[in-house]
């Protein structure tokens, strides 16, 4: 806990330097402006809104649940041409095709996620289900992300995440598939299902859990305040869950998001995203070495209003963190579940 050293990650094959007596130097810094307070509920000029008409001209219904439609702005589109033919080993492209969604999680312009009820979380994860199902029918990868806070660069305070599905594995999946792939060839079990295991057993880095979830800062976290949603059993891709693990998932984000609210008692920034095994030509191919599982990342370090930075060191060496996982997880862990408003 006092001393530098590094750790391994598993997962994406590479190290991060843990710095733990670093968090103790004076901040002179940028200071962050908290989130505001006073969002309303609903309003005629916010595109996510219920009725209101978004950029492209159409007006969204009067959705009373989730809501998903097509992202305005889509970084993927169906029908790209291909690139020209390289002419050097050094200057390659490659075909992108895919589409991207926006799905509203709530009506209300002033929720959140860890202040909506069980059942309106459970909604949401059956529409991530549906939604994996659907476009993964054709498409490789389906990532589901949420950027929550414009610390973390969301542009629209209303609830929501984005789901983009690609013609291709990102970088992210190919690592997190060959990694995974070879824990299971040389140990015989799924990598994330025997970390599950052990650190069950440990406790040290477990935030949150129940009969089928677990959530821990994992050994290897690289944000201050990361954690590694995490099932029991062994699941390949969000739609495989059972009835009772949704019920049991809502339940368990619910109480990790509101540990986050209540950290710096602020509406707490983050990015998270689901990883799960390959879709589309992979849906007929062994992925056992794979297991669903959501990262979290949130900037905040120190308070509400100073973040951690990965600059300098970080952009030009490897990760370094300023706390131990161990520190992060006890912290997060000694929260109340009741949110603080």
């Amino acid at each position: 806990a006092e001393h530098q050293h590094a750790r391994y990650n598993p997962l994406r094959d590479d190290w991060v330097l843990v710095s733990a007596h670093r968090v103790k130097r004076p901040w002179q810094g940028q200071l962050e402006k908290p989130p505001p307070e006073d969002v309303p509920r609903w309003d005629p000029n916010n595109p996510l809104c219920p009725g209101a008409t978004r950029a492209n001209g159409e007006v969204n219904p009067q959705y009373e649940g989730t809501f998903v439609f097509p992202n305005d702005f889509p970084a993927l589109q169906p029908d790209a041409p291909e690139p020209d033919d390289s002419d050097h080993p050094l200057f390659r492209a490659a075909p992108a095709r895919g589409l991207c969604k926006v799905m509203c999680f709530h009506p209300w312009s002033d929720l959140t996620l860890p202040l909506m009820s069980l059942a309106e979380i459970r909604a949401v994860i059956d529409v991530w289900a549906e939604l994996v199902t659907e476009l993964g029918a054709s498409y490789p990868w389906v990532q589901i992300f949420e950027n929550k806070g414009a610390m973390m660069g969301c542009s629209n305070p209303h609830p929501h995440c984005q789901v983009w599905a690609s013609s291709f594995l990102p970088n992210e999946a190919r690592l997190e598939d060959r990694t995974q792939r070879e824990h299971l060839s040389q140990h015989g079990v799924p990598m994330l299902l025997e970390y599950a295991e052990q650190e069950a057993c440990r406790k040290e880095r477990v935030v949150v859990e129940n009969v089928d979830w677990l959530v821990v800062v994992p050994y290897w976290a690289t944000w201050p305040y990361q954690t590694l949603l995490l099932p029991r059993r062994h699941v390949c891709r969000l739609q495989d869950l059972t009835e009772g693990e949704r019920d049991s998932l809502a339940s368990i984000m619910k109480r990790l998001l509101i540990k986050y609210d209540n950290l710096f008692e602020i509406s707490f920034p983050y990015s998270m995203g689901w990883h799960g095994a390959p879709t589309g030509p992979h849906l007929g191919e062994d992925c056992r070495h794979w297991q669903l599982h959501a990262h979290y990342y949130p900037p905040l370090l120190r308070s509400a209003t100073v973040r951690k930075f990965m600059v300098g060191y970080e952009m030009l060496a490897q990760a370094q963190r300023d706390l131990t996982p161990e520190q992060a997880a006890e912290r997060l862990r000694s929260l109340p579940e009741v949110h603080y408003k």
